[in-house]
């Protein structure tokens, strides 16, 4: 029984995270030995108990963090399944941002109660918009996603700094406006039951949306025609053309679907009442390279990204945490990287599984 089930495809990979996660927090914990002897213990048991070290102030800020991630992991893993590496998920998001931004802001004409809907769906559509360069780049001139996706970044990153400073500039300070609380995500009870003091977080309903988009990015690739030809074109493009697939068309769709959900991650945070605002400054937001080790940890899965996501988020606030020990911002940035880097190595991990089984089987074949 127990054979089988870890002979099974998903067993592995979830034994191959854990213990790339597992390996992570092992030299997480020798970085803050080196840099903090005295405080070492302590500060990996603050680091251990990350989204619950305050209780639900801390769960909901490992909720919070959780959103954004979740959906450009989600990004690179939907592209991954057409053979592609979506590295252009930075400019997705932050484009998504600010359209999200721009509409709950200017656009007083829409009604506070639907506006955000209206922003959400705009913001996914101009991520899948913006994915389509890199798409039809790829399709119909073979150029490489990897090097048409960075120069979409830095594009994507000066186009939105000017469009901040046309339309929704802060004079106060080099950044954006806020989006009011009354344009924000509807508040649900269960958000008043885990904020504390004057937090207005409205997580909750970001957090079901990215987990709804999850569920149903996982429904089309296991149970649509569509899915079925993305996979088809990850494993040989030329085996699917000559199946009878479009296999521009299936690339193109998968990657501006990809760039939909980047787009959808890039307005939540912004519309969660965080007071958060896009910053004029010419560098690309962290959370779409976090995208990839989210993918990577939840093996291209869609559910897997959904857990792999609440995992990054659940360390980052251990680590947040770790300034009360007086620890250097620097360390606590080097401790959650290489636990990120760590969590990468779960490919490789499994590959290992698998080049095992496949000795274990040949000296098998060799006694019969």
């Amino acid at each position: 029984m127990l054979s089988k089930l870890f002979a099974k495809d998903g067993t592995k990979s979830v034994i191959a995270s854990l213990i790339s996660i597992f390996f992570g927090l092992v030299v997480g914990f020798i970085i803050i030995l080196i840099f903090a002897p005295s405080e070492a213990f302590e500060g990996f048991g603050i680091l251990l108990s990350g989204g619950f070290y305050r209780g639900t102030e801390s769960f909901s800020q490992m909720i919070y963090l959780s959103i954004p991630i979740m959906m450009t992991g989600l990004c690179v893993a939907f592209a991954y399944k057409t053979g592609e590496f979506n590295i252009g998920v930075p400019g997705q998001y932050l484009i998504g941002s600010f359209v999200a931004m721009y509409i709950s802001i200017r656009w007083t004409f829409i009604p506070d109660s639907l506006v955000w809907i209206v922003a959400v769906l705009c913001a996914g559509l101009a991520g899948a918009l913006w994915a389509l360069i890199p798409g039809f780049l790829k399709a119909f001139k073979n150029v490489n996603v990897v090097i048409s996706g960075i120069m979409c970044n830095y594009i994507c990153l000066l186009l939105v700094i000017q469009g901040i400073k046309s339309t929704i500039y802060n004079s106060t300070g080099a950044e954006s406006m806020t989006i009011p609380e009354s344009r924000s995500l509807p508040r649900t009870p269960l958000d008043s039951l885990l904020s504390t003091g004057d937090s207005n977080l409205r997580f909750v309903v970001a957090f079901l949306i990215a987990v709804g988009l999850c569920i149903l990015a996982w429904i089309i690739m296991n149970k649509t025609q569509f899915g079925y030809e993305l996979k088809a074109v990850g494993f040989n493009k030329d085996a699917a053309k000559y199946a009878g697939m479009n296999e521009k068309k299936t690339l193109i769709l998968a990657l501006a679907t990809a760039g939909f959900f980047a787009g959808v991650g890039g307005a939540l945070p912004y519309l969660c009442g965080s007071g958060k605002t896009l910053q004029i400054t010419e560098v690309l937001p962290d959370e779409g390279f976090n995208g990839i080790p989210i993918a990577l940890l939840g093996f291209s899965n869609p559910i897997g990204c959904i857990f792999a996501a609440l995992f990054m988020g659940y360390i980052n606030v251990g680590g947040n945490y770790l300034q009360s020990l007086n620890i250097a911002v620097e360390v606590i940035q080097i401790i959650t990287g290489v636990i990120i880097y760590f969590a990468s190595f779960t490919l490789f991990i499994k590959h290992v599984f698998a080049k095992h089984e496949a000795n274990k089987r040949k000296k098998e074949e060799g006694k019969v």
